[in-house]
């Protein structure tokens, strides 16, 4: 086990690999930016310095609101030398949903493009807004090269806060999930160790940078292995695909990870259409429930089997079916080193019989302290110093891990958390609206979709036009009700709760 600090191991893994190829970005499937591993290094201590001449302190909170690029990577490096807490937000991200992180994150520094400086003073009169424009090449940054390389040291523990990522919570406020020096550098060796991520690899890099899945399992990993990371600017199936197919060092992929909404994608977009993709040695899958069905169809159209794996914003990477052993289709596999795992009867809180249905609880140094400023929230996630998900399956007699169902009513759409009470808190502003229930329904394309239930106010003119309308104009797009209907009441109980499973039905 590493004990050192992030930035430590990642000046190890750079200064290592001196001139080989670490990033090489490419923009509408076009080489941008390369970035060697040395340069890498320089850059970072560049920017570190940068930091630390704004006043940056370590325990800071930088919010990262731009857009997937070689700065946001360098910043992120950076931060994590000088013992700063980096803030991952989507940059897509409307006023309101900002002005919450904003308070909650209490951030010295913003991270973000031209453009959006009157929104950000708007929201922050007092934050510094450090802009970048990501459509300019990375060589153009002219902060970066006119910076020093000489910033002060600073002495990190393995408990001290290294990231904050927002997660969804089922009362509808994100809370910000406290990611230590030592979970970061637990979660990347285990992936490391696993799926045995080494020099020789390419990853193919077509996942945001603002969850744990692209930053963390995907990034972290791969620079701490001394990998090549060809990173696409965004997501498109057209730019996967020709990427994947390059056969010439060295952009020649050997691993790609991705969320099932994406492999669905893939697979429409290519048709009947086999590319010879025979060098990439690893598919993942993760973020949301891979259905059996298209493990199958990834096998038969990618010539491999994905290996499915299951990881929390709070706890990293928890189970992922074996490298060299067997697959199964529909399991999220195996436990990785060193997490302990119990299954929990939630109404009991005893341990379950394998095969029987219960709550998963984990213990491990991949595990959240908790989260940032909301101690009731903590105290509540945590039971004699295990960790309850919230998630409900079983594990089978081989000792494979299944999930069934979630006790929160999250919605993933696409690989995205989606929490029902901030939609229908939109929903409910709209002049007409007297209440709503948003659930997620199941969906081919996205896994699940968000849909709406309304009660209209008596007399009442609107319609689900109105309805959606509203939602885009406040919240990601992913997060809109696809479909809405409208109802004369809301299923209750005998408590008068809503029931979400009845609401469901109503689609």
């Amino acid at each position: 086990m590493h004990e050192e600090s992030l930035g430590v191991c990642f000046t190890e893994s750079f200064l290592a690999r001196k001139e080989k190829p670490a990033i090489t970005f490419l923009r509408d499937g076009r080489v941008e930016t390369e970035i060697s591993y040395s340069e890498l290094e320089r850059d970072q201590n560049r920017m570190a310095s940068v930091f630390q001449n704004l006043g940056v302190e370590k325990g800071d909170r930088i919010i990262l609101l731009i857009p997937k690029s070689v700065i946001f990577v360098v910043a992120h490096l950076a931060l994590q030398k000088i013992g700063a807490v980096t803030v991952p937000l989507n940059p897509g991200f409307k006023k309101a949903e900002l002005a919450y992180l904003f308070k909650d994150a209490q951030a010295r520094i913003v991270l973000s493009e031209p453009g959006q400086e009157a929104l950000i003073k708007e929201i922050d009169a007092n934050i510094i807004n450090l802009t970048f424009d990501t459509q300019k090449p990375y060589q153009e940054i002219d902060v970066l090269q006119k910076a020093s390389e000489a910033f002060m040291p600073v002495e990190i523990n393995s408990g001290d806060p290294a990231m904050i990522i927002y997660t969804s919570g089922t009362t509808g406020s994100p809370k910000g999930a406290i990611l230590t020096q030592m979970n970061l550098i637990h979660d990347a060796f285990n992936i490391i160790k696993i799926w045995e991520i080494r020099e020789e690899d390419v990853l193919c890099h077509a996942l945001p940078l603002f969850h744990v899945h692209g930053l963390c399992f995907a990034l972290h990993t791969a620079l701490l292995a001394g990998a090549q990371v060809v990173m696409l600017d965004l997501f498109s199936p057209q730019r996967v695909i020709e990427s994947l197919s390059q056969k010439q060092e060295p952009f020649q992929s050997t691993v790609f990870m991705a969320v099932p909404a994406m492999y669905a994608k893939l697979m429409a977009y290519l048709g009947d259409e086999r590319p010879e993709l025979g060098h990439v040695r690893l598919w993942t899958s993760g973020s949301a429930p891979l259905l059996a069905a298209d493990f199958e169809r990834i096998h038969r159209i990618f010539g491999k089997q994905p290996v499915e794996r299951e990881g929390m914003t709070e706890t990293g990477m928890n189970f992922s079916n074996p490298l060299h052993r067997k697959r199964k289709p529909g399991s999220i596999g195996i436990p990785l080193p060193k997490l302990e795992v119990r299954t929990v009867d939630p109404d009991t809180g005893m341990d379950v019989t394998p095969g029987q249905t219960g709550e998963f609880w984990l213990k491990g140094p991949a595990v959240t302290p908790g989260y940032w400023r909301k101690p009731e929230e903590t105290a509540k996630t945590f039971e004699q110093g295990w960790f309850k998900t919230g998630d409900l399956g079983h594990v089978d007699q081989d000792g494979y891990y299944y999930l069934t169902d979630r006790i929160k009513h999250i919605i993933i759409s696409g690989g995205e958390n989606i929490s029902p009470k901030e939609v229908e808190a939109v929903i409910n502003q709209v002049e007409g609206v007297s209440e709503s229930s948003v659930v997620g329904v199941a969906d081919e394309k996205w896994g699940e979709k968000v849909v709406a239930a309304v009660v209209k106010k008596a007399e009442a003119v609107v319609n689900a036009e109105d309805i959606k309308r509203q939602c885009k104009k406040h919240l990601h797009n992913w997060k809109c009700p696809k479909e809405v209907i409208f109802v004369r009441e809301l299923p209750r109980n005998t408590m008068g709760k809503i029931l979400k499973e009845e609401v469901k039905n109503l689609f």
